[in-house]
């Protein structure tokens, strides 16, 4: 059973908007202060920065593979079951402790409105954002729209209010700890930016995916990098250095400067921004564990979707119980993992996205693409492969112990089960110019772009399957071409090869059937009724019809009785639009197979008949 399709752009700006802005904003620019100094502002900046390679390779394979599991599903394609399943589970295991960081960070908070303790807090907020996302996807979308609303006002009331209240003698040695301090703060707060990550792993429950999740991605990140640099901006410049390092309310103490009592809006946004962190996490997490245990790389009940809701109730109820005990794991701890993890999520999508692009599947068909590609993905990498340096030994020794977890995992549990392919054969196929007959990942990635483009199958689809598809190196007379695609048609058609062969050339002696450069579609009528089929043929060196017109290399061949004249008309029409559509012929010259000359054409943007 699939998830549905009911998160719009409103959605998903709010779910990364929600999940971005939490602890990363409300919490760690005390602690970020400490370290960098006024330098701090550029610590955001810069993360903000890094996370923007990330993002756009995101949305890439976001938009090529929408799928439950995000950036996991198509690392998994692309690197294989192995690297996959260390993925999916560092991803969750990141995603679970953003929202535990979350609840956790509530205690500096939660004494604005009650006395209890913070992890009995914590532990009944989970209970309910469990039973809520397992009520439906979109009743727990809401609830982020409504808490993003409310948390958006205050925080620009505290930039508008502050901002002429700046001090700019707190900026004096504004790079009073080093430069190297600036970039492994970066790294300290990178997390802030996790919730970009989420997007990706519900992307298999958003609408027209190939829109809205970029556009959701990219409008969250630069509007919550630009906010936080102006309110750690503001924050440095109200507050003196010595009552900002290490604290843990660093918003809500630069609001008590200049907003009296009314400071107590920022402590009620921050309650809402970990609320809604707390919600994203949970929401997105168990898409993690969900889509690997499709894979059968997990056990197979943590992927059973609830009937009536059409929810992963076990995956939820598993990430929720793991939050609850993340709960009483030291702060620190739960920021350097989750970066940690953040950070090796992202040179992994960096990867996958190369190793896609450069096995050339044919099916892989994103409708956002990564600009300046392959630039992008080796400075993204370079870049969050020195922040993981600059994290120290205690991040280096998670991320190895998370790593080898996973591979344990896989090793004893999931390659029995896996059946996957990855791009990463492909790529080695192409290399070493092996024909190994790889198709299991090229059908996958096909049948993901019919369901994401909505592409219900017609008649015309149907003949297009069961077709004949020659591919041929040529050049070739006309007389050797309907040689080759007579004896292809034999036993198919109620005539013989060479009755076949004179029908076509009977016809092109009539006129020419090449109508426009490249494209030619000869078609006869056979006697009796009820038959219809094609014939797709490239010719590399191409097919001289006649004298005067340059060499076809695209040629689609019917044949059908008097009774199927409405449906031939039809089937030219569509021929038409799909050899006119963008990059047909591009697409055309470098397929590799026959099938992949097959599925270009169905899987080419047409009028479909209902």
């Amino acid at each position: 059973m699939e998830l549905d399709r009911k998160l719009n752009l409103v959605h998903v700006i709010a779910i990364a908007s929600g999940a971005m802005i939490s602890s990363g904003i409300f919490i760690l620019p005390g602690l970020a202060h400490a370290r960098a100094g006024p330098a701090v502002i550029l610590s955001y900046a810069l993360a903000g920065l890094f996370a923007l390679s990330g993002t756009l390779s995101m949305a890439e394979i976001a938009t090529a593979m929408p799928r439950a599991g995000g950036d996991y599903f198509s690392i998994t394609r692309g690197m294989g079951p192995a690297v996959g399943t260390v993925a999916g589970l560092l991803s969750w295991f990141s995603l679970a402790l953003k929202s535990s960081f979350a609840l956790v960070g509530m205690s500096a908070f939660s004494l604005l409105i009650v006395s209890w303790d913070i992890r009995l807090i914590g532990v009944i907020l989970t209970v309910f954002f469990v039973v809520l996302n397992i009520l439906g996807v979109k009743e727990a979308a809401r609830l982020q729209v409504a808490l993003v609303i409310g948390l958006f006002f205050p925080m620009l009331l505290y930039v508008i209010i502050g901002f002429p209240e700046v001090h700019p003698a707190n900026f004096e040695l504004f790079i009073s700890n080093g430069a190297a301090a600036i970039f492994s703060t970066a790294g300290f707060v990178f997390v802030a930016y996790g919730g970009l990550l989420k997007v990706a792993s519900l992307s298999g429950e958003v609408k027209d995916p190939g829109k809205v999740i970029p556009r959701g991605m990219l409008i969250s990140l630069l509007s919550v990098t630009v906010l936080y640099t102006l309110m750690v901006f503001v924050t440095s410049g109200v507050l003196p250095r010595d009552q900002l390092d290490g604290s843990l309310t660093p918003i809500t103490d630069g609001a008590a400067v200049f907003m009296g009592k009314a400071s107590a809006l920022l402590g009620l946004a921050a309650i809402l921004a970990f609320v809604s962190t707390a919600n994203a996490g949970l929401m997105a997490a168990s898409r993690y564990i969900f889509a690997t245990s499709r894979d059968g790389l997990l056990p197979p009940v943590f992927s059973r979707v609830n009937r009536r809701f059409g929810t992963p109730h076990v995956a939820i109820l598993v990430t929720g119980t793991f939050i609850i005990l993340s709960l009483f794991l030291q702060l620190e701890v739960l920021v350097k993992a989750a970066s940690t993890v953040l950070l090796i999520t992202y040179i992994l999508v960096s990867l996958s996205i190369i190793i896609l692009r450069e096995s050339r599947l044919h099916n892989y068909r994103p409708l956002f693409r990564c600009p300046l590609y392959p630039w992008v993905q080796l400075a993204g990498i370079a870049a969050y492969g020195f922040l993981l340096l600059e994290m120290g030994r205690k991040s280096f020794f998670i991320t190895m112990t998370m790593i080898a977890i996973g591979l344990l995992f896989y090793i004893f549990y999931g390659r029995f089960r896996a059946k996957k392919e990855s791009a990463l054969m492909h790529l080695v196929d192409r290399i070493t110019a092996r024909e190994l007959g790889r198709e299991g990942l090229e059908k996958e990635l096909k049948e993901i772009v019919q369901e994401r483009d909505l592409l219900v199958q017609d008649r015309f689809d149907h003949v297009i399957e069961e077709s004949l598809v020659l591919d041929l190196a040529g050049p070739l007379g006309l007389e050797e071409f309907l040689s080759e695609a007579a004896a292809a048609w034999s036993g198919r058609l109620p005539l013989e090869p060479e009755a076949i062969k004179a029908a076509f050339l009977e016809r092109e002696r009539q006129s020419t059937t090449v109508l426009c450069p490249g494209l030619a579609i000869p078609h006869i009528i056979l006697p009796g009724e009820g038959i219809f089929d094609i014939l797709i043929a490239r010719c590399r060196g191409g097919v001289r019809f006649t004298e005067e017109n340059e060499p076809v290399r695209t040629i689609f061949m019917l044949v059908g009785t008097l009774d199927e004249r409405n449906f031939y008309l039809r089937a030219l029409a569509a021929i038409a639009q799909i050899f006119q559509g963008s990059h047909f012929e591009k697409r055309w010259r470098d397929a590799r197979t026959t099938q992949a000359l097959r599925d270009l054409v169905l899987l080419s943007r047409r009028r479909r008949d209902s």
